[in-house]
């Protein structure tokens, strides 16, 4: 009986979508920026009015990846996941709050700009 188990969970392995899928080699960077962007979508407009929509920009971002759809999944997560972190605990744009806000701004333009040096064609 075990055995018959494993092998219905290899052959559920080799026949899967996902197991034929290769991500690249900047899916971890880009799963930080996502979370990025989602937490920078809920602190700006909670401390400063910005001009920029972070929702529309992680959609642009994944439209140019084109992702298969277990990677974009992963993407949308990873944003929904930092809009959560910080809603947790931010109710109004306190110090910690603006200084979430800065630090998140920087790390993201590093991030992006790290994937565009070394991954872009």
């Amino acid at each position: 009986m075990k055995l018959f188990r494993t092998l219905v969970t290899a052959a559920m392995l080799l026949t899967s979508p996902s197991a034929w899928a290769i991500d690249p080699l900047y899916q971890p960077q880009m799963e930080r920026l996502a979370e990025i962007m989602g937490s920078l979508y809920f602190l700006q407009p909670l401390c400063q009015a910005g001009t920029t929509d972070w929702r529309a920009q992680m959609e642009d971002l994944i439209n140019l990846d084109e992702p298969e759809e277990d990677r974009r999944q992963r993407l949308a997560g990873a944003f929904n996941g930092g809009y959560t972190a910080f809603a947790r605990f931010h109710h109004a744009c306190t110090p910690a709050a603006k200084e979430a806000l800065t630090r998140l701004l920087t790390e993201a333009e590093q991030v992006a700009r790290d994937i565009h040096t070394r991954f872009a064609e």
